[in-house]
């Protein structure tokens, strides 16, 4: 049987090929104030959608494929993520000096955002995920998945003031981090703790899924006590809990499946749904303007991500160049929770978080069905396969 993975809960709907979270979006926008407006945003709808972002990025987290990131893999792909960077910043410098945006420096953090959630998924179904072709791309998604969360804890975080402050905590928050992860690395390894593990997992107790509930709370906390944002917690937690679960096959293989039910079961809807309740839709269609920055932000995306995959070439050739573009172009959750963020500091305006999710959504929409086509054309994918599944997670 195979493995589902995270997001996987998250299925195209057959008919109209849409991933479930933009339906969320979309379900989000048609219960909101700008239209039905039935319901809006109130503490407990708060609270709900706090613990879906906190889940996500711990999903996010569990997605990193760490053993990837060595030798010429992770020099081609952390070069293509600098210069993915470098162009993501030039963009937001071109479009805040015509008048586009403002914060060039949080746009090109966004627009240097890979949705790893959805990436994995697709490879795995299109049968390429352990080919070099797979591996190339899933290492540059999780350098990306890495990096921008860390950059936006570091340089959008109101709780500390200046970068030099924040390296330093950063710096301690990444030690305290290692350290806890040593220490449950040591604990697992223990021959009676882990035993207690074995017979208490699928109890009533549920012990690894209290466990990880129990981390993602600390690290959340802890990150709000170094003065960082609280989604680089809930990222580390994940990735702690991806590094030190190195016999996940062997004990207790219905761990991941658990996290993943409950996240994407219960908690993650809540954060995109309330993302739509948020969603100014009339901001966005105030103007011909705000509608026309849309395709302009889904552009400098592709340029940002898709462009930096030219470095590819040489390892997997022209076509398949293109499809690693497609896919490192593909961004959602990361713009929602940015673009969030950017709002609440009033580096963006609603209109433009508005027409920068819009993007997000259309990259989600067309980006992963392109790189399909073109990997089923190459021979790098079977035909049976399709997009029938593109589940997705992070977003980012």
């Amino acid at each position: 049987m195979r493995r589902v993975r995270p997001g996987a809960s998250q299925r195209l709907v057959p008919a109209l090929r849409l991933p479930a979270v933009v339906l969320e979006i979309m379900l989000g926008i048609a219960i909101g104030p700008d239209a039905l407006g039935w319901v809006h945003v109130d503490e407990p709808i708060e609270v709900m959608s706090l613990l879906g972002l906190a889940f996500l990025l711990l999903l996010a987290g569990l997605e990193v494929e760490f053993e990837m990131l060595r030798g010429r893999l992770l020099r081609v792909t952390a070069l293509a993520f600098v210069v993915s960077f470098a162009i993501a910043l030039a963009a937001g410098i071109a479009l805040d000096a015509a008048g586009v945006a403002g914060s060039p420096l949080l746009l090109a953090i966004m627009l240097s955002a890979t949705s790893l959630g959805v990436v994995i998924p697709v490879l795995k179904d299109s049968g390429v995920a352990s080919s070099p072709f797979g591996q190339l791309v899933l290492a540059g998604a999780s350098i990306a998945d890495i990096a921008t969360i860390v950059l936006l804890s570091l340089f959008f975080s109101e709780r500390s003031s200046g970068v030099g402050a924040k390296l330093v905590l950063l710096g301690g928050f990444s030690a305290l981090v290692l350290a806890v992860g040593a220490a449950i690395l040591g604990v697992e390894r223990s021959m009676r703790i882990s035993q207690t593990l074995v017979r208490l997992q699928d109890t009533t107790a549920q012990i690894r899924v209290r466990g990880a509930f129990l981390l993602l709370a600390v690290f959340v906390v802890l990150a709000e006590k170094f003065g960082l944002e609280a989604i680089l917690g809930a990222f580390m937690a994940g990735a702690v809990l991806k590094l030190v679960d190195v016999d996940q096959a062997m004990t207790h293989p219905q761990f991941r499946t658990k996290l993943e039910a409950a996240g994407f079961g219960v908690f993650v809807p809540f954060f995109f749904v309330t993302s739509g309740i948020r969603f100014d839709l009339h901001a966005l269609f105030a103007g011909g303007s705000t509608v026309a920055r849309v395709p302009i932000f889904l552009a400098a995306l592709l340029a940002a991500r898709g462009l930096p995959a030219l470095l590819y070439r040489p390892l997997v050739g022209a076509r398949k160049t293109v499809a690693a573009g497609l896919l490192q172009a593909t961004s959602l959750g990361f713009f929602v929770v940015a673009g969030q963020i950017g709002m609440e500091l009033g580096l963006l305006s609603r209109a433009n978080g508005a027409a920068l999710i819009a993007a997000g959504l259309l990259s989600v929409m067309l980006f992963p069905l392109g790189a399909l086509s073109l990997l089923r054309r190459s021979g790098g994918a079977p035909a049976a396969e399709g997009p029938q599944e593109l589940p997705l997670g992070v977003g980012r």
